[in-house]
């Protein structure tokens, strides 16, 4: 049977977390706030620590591929597996969507006249056949698009810092960024900017759970959930606190464009085109990789949901290589809308997109913080914990609910917040209509 290894674990991790929140995010997020987006991914990495762990403990105890929703089934009741796991695949898939078209706005940099829809369109079809071969194809496929993330970063942290204090053309330049942004500006836009910034940092770290799903194909679950879980938060937070850190030291923040990556928009400011070419190709790797890891998951979701009897049955069905193929299809279906959406939409596809993940990320994250609640009664022993249980999970659902109120203060946002209660009621009723039918097919 195919098995995906540890290394595979730890990319699949890291893949869906830095993607466009990081390769673009930033674009958005610097300007709300300006150097204090460094507190806000501080604060941003220690809710995603509490939420990693949270699932981390329930993944070692029993790993599944609907994660969440199978623990939400299990330990809270029948309607919120049902509410959660429609609703992780349905995040899944919207930021599938979005990475998809971040990597058109990627390649505007080398093809600007070419139509976004028609990327897409060609890029949905390759992955595909990758999502449908192999679960082997797909992780070594994710293992290197993750890799050479994450080693360009490193390159790119060091590179930066030879520029800030050993390359005399910048140097005095890079010591006025940094005295500015500590004395100066670090709360440029004041606690409401600082605020609004914490909205972008959610949506970054939005695919850090893409693990607990993965584990249901792990060579060994009960090792190599917890070493990707503790190595891929220290490495998340300081690949984004890194890398914010060097944008600000070497060029002013406040310069930054908002409709770039902030890597190509930096180099090229600064005169060092060669790298800021590396660079998009490094943000575009990172958009595919970002995509690869939510098509997997949306698809080992849906297949999950259909094998609790929440979805049809036949989006369960596994070929001879253990690969969900017709929940790969049907997603694949759903995603090709994103081909429509930038047809109509071609400048607000974007930032419509990134509203409506972060309101499905904050959700899913709560969920799994309540079923670790719920969890913790039945199992309060385990080797693989939570640190401070269960003050922990109540302060991550506070900060949490506290970025849903900032949203509906944000003119881009605050649609998808009240989407959120409207699709919740879609799925309510769907959930109260199939347990109608199936308590009128028990008395037949």
């Amino acid at each position: 049977m195919n098995k995906l290894k540890n290394r595979h674990i730890q990319m699949i991790a890291l893949g869906g977390a830095i993607g466009t929140g990081l390769f673009f995010g930033l674009a958005k997020s610097i300007p709300l706030t300006g150097p204090s987006i460094i507190l806000s991914y501080l604060i941003g990495g220690i809710v995603m620590y509490i939420i990693m762990r949270a699932l981390g403990e329930m993944v070692v105890n029993e790993p599944n591929s609907g994660a969440f929703s199978y623990y939400a089934n299990k330990y809270v009741g029948g309607y919120l597996g049902f509410i959660s796991g429609w609703y992780a695949w349905f995040e899944y898939t919207i930021v599938c969507m979005l990475e998809v078209t971040a990597v058109t706005i990627f390649l505007d940099l080398w093809i600007p006249f070419t139509p976004h829809w028609l990327i897409i369109a060609v890029i949905l079809a390759i992955f595909f056949f990758i999502n449908i071969i192999n679960v082997n194809l797909f992780g070594e496929f994710e293992f290197w698009f993750a890799g050479i993330k994450v080693v360009t970063i490193i390159i790119m942290i060091l590179f930066a810092l030879y520029l800030m204090f050993f390359n005399h053309t910048i140097h005095t330049n890079t010591i006025t960024n940094i005295q500015n942004n500590i004395q100066h500006n670090f709360f440029a836009a004041g606690i409401k900017g600082f605020l609004f910034s914490l909205v972008l940092v959610v949506f970054s770290f939005g695919g850090t759970q893409f693990v607990g799903i993965a584990a249901a194909d792990a060579d060994n679950p009960n090792k190599t959930v917890p070493r990707a879980i503790n190595g891929v938060i220290f490495r998340i937070v300081i690949f984004y606190i890194g890398t914010i850190a060097v944008i600000l030291c070497l060029y002013p923040w406040a310069l930054l464009s908002t409709n770039i990556s902030p890597f190509v928009d930096v180099f090229t400011k600064i005169g060092l085109s060669k790298a800021a070419q590396v660079m998009n190709i490094v943000a575009i790797t990172a958009a595919l990789s970002a995509f690869n890891s939510c098509l997997y998951s949306a698809a080992r979701m849906l297949a999950s949901l259909a094998n609790q009897g929440n979805a049809p049955r036949k989006l369960g069905v596994v070929n001879k290589k253990n690969i969900p193929h017709n929940a790969v299809i049907f997603t694949s279906i759903i995603i090709a809308l994103t081909v429509i959406i930038n047809y109509i939409f071609p400048d607000k596809a974007i930032i419509y997109l990134i509203a409506i993940a972060t309101t499905s990320i904050i959700v899913t994250w709560t969920t799994i913080l309540i079923c670790h609640i719920f969890f913790k009664l039945k199992h309060p022993e385990q080797k693989y914990k939570l640190p401070l249980f269960p003050i922990s999970n109540i302060v991550a659902i506070v900060i949490l609910l506290c970025v849903v109120v900032i949203m509906t203060q944000m003119d881009d946002m605050k649609l998808a917040v009240y989407l959120m209660p409207v699709w919740i009621l879609l799925l309510s009723i769907f959930y109260l209509a199939r347990k109608k039918i199936i308590k009128g097919i028990n008395k037949k």
